[in-house]
């Protein structure tokens, strides 16, 4: 892959999403507390922390599968709050498929896409907007083709495609390139790049690789419970919270060494009102 350093480019910083005071209790026990961040439109941002600090959890809680306290909002253009629900895209950090299934990719998407039992067909319009949804993530070739004889790099590219259907306003990704190679890896950056572009997505990431998590994404959030810190990459990580938290550190020309693979973004100030205080 080129590793060219692309110029940064700027968040429109007109609409947003936020958790405020956001917290989840589990069995009675304080998992999360005080969740407190935003992420503007067109933004990857990549959540980082330890094994138990809460990331998945906090993800589950967003898309509604755990409870929780506080609020999530959006604001959109003009300072508007909305009432209705976010729509929000989640690929999950596992997903259990049946690989002895002859479930095929287009089943998938006739399932989250109409209520028609897949007995009786697939309408034709259900067809096109699962093709053109695969063409987004390269994955067209995929349509027809069983669960059970695509890769792991290939089943992340049609769950992605499933999370853009239909186009969300924050998408939700857990770890979604862990049993992907170095190429694999990149490949899915690079896709998912593209997407926040085209579409002006928030992305909400979780990654344990740090030093890649610096190069595909806009900001990063240090996460343990509560959020320990975020800014741009470079900022996060000669944070001496890294240290602590990870029990290793990075240094300047470590970083800087590590040029970016992607556009980023630089972060608007947020000047958003949403009424907390």
């Amino acid at each position: 892959m080129d590793q060219t350093p692309y110029k940064v480019m700027r968040s429109c910083g007109e609409c947003c999403t936020r958790l405020v005071d956001f917290g989840v209790t589990l069995r009675g026990s304080r998992v999360l507390e005080q969740i407190r961040l935003h992420m503007h439109c067109g933004e990857l941002t990549a959540l980082i922390g330890p094994n138990g600090a809460g990331k998945t959890t906090l993800l589950r809680a967003m898309v509604g599968e755990l409870p929780h306290t506080g609020s999530l909002r959006f604001i959109h253009h003009g300072n508007i709050e909305t009432t209705k629900p976010l729509r929000i895209g989640y690929v999950p950090q596992k997903l259990e498929l049946d690989r002895t299934s002859p479930t095929t990719v287009m089943d998938l998407f006739a399932g989250a896409l109409t209520r028609w039992p897949l007995w009786v067909g697939t309408r034709k319009a259900v067809a096109c907007e699962a093709q053109a949804k695969l063409e987004l993530v390269g994955a067209e070739a995929l349509l027809d083709r069983r669960i059970s004889e695509i890769s792991v790099g290939q089943l992340q590219r049609v769950l992605l495609a499933l999370a853009l259907t239909p186009v969300p306003e924050l998408l939700l990704l857990d770890e979604p390139v862990a049993a992907l190679d170095q190429g694999g890896m990149e490949r899915f950056y690079q896709t998912v790049s593209k997407m926040r572009t085209e579409y002006d997505l928030s992305i909400l990431l979780v990654s344990h690789d740090l030093t890649a998590a610096a190069q595909f994404s806009d900001r990063m959030i240090l996460l343990n419970r509560t959020v320990l810190c975020e800014g741009a990459p470079k900022e996060v990580l000669l944070n001496p919270l890294i240290r602590q938290t990870f029990g290793f550190g990075f240094t300047e020309q470590e970083i800087d060494g590590r040029r970016p693979l992607f556009k980023q973004l630089e972060h608007e100030q947020c000047v958003l009102q949403t009424g907390e205080t």
